[in-house]
């Protein structure tokens, strides 16, 4: 398994239309092939910037994913919200206490 971040940054006037679509794709996203987990977080700081973090089995299930039609339109929406270039690491998790 693997954790997937990916940043985002959006126009104040962007962020609600971008939230309104994350709360009706979420569960969708949860729920893709290999997809373990879904989380999104706002900065503190800076209330334009998102972050999605997902867990994901393997590298084929979220290429699968990154493939789908259900990306594809997600995608295809919010980057036109964007006000910069969004960023995404594809990291192991190597310590994970609770």
């Amino acid at each position: 398994m693997f954790v997937r971040i990916v940043k985002m940054s959006f126009s104040e006037e962007n962020i609600p239309a971008f939230l309104e679509n994350f709360e009706s794709v979420k569960e969708k996203i949860r729920n893709a092939a290999g997809n373990r987990f879904l989380e999104l977080y706002q900065d503190k700081n800076n209330k334009s910037i998102f972050f999605t973090y997902s867990y994901w089995e393997t590298e084929a299930d979220l290429e699968n994913y990154r493939k789908s039609e259900l990306f594809n339109e997600v995608w295809t929406f919010t980057k036109k919200l964007f006000n910069a270039k969004p960023e995404a690491w594809s990291v192991d998790k190597l310590a994970s206490l609770q």
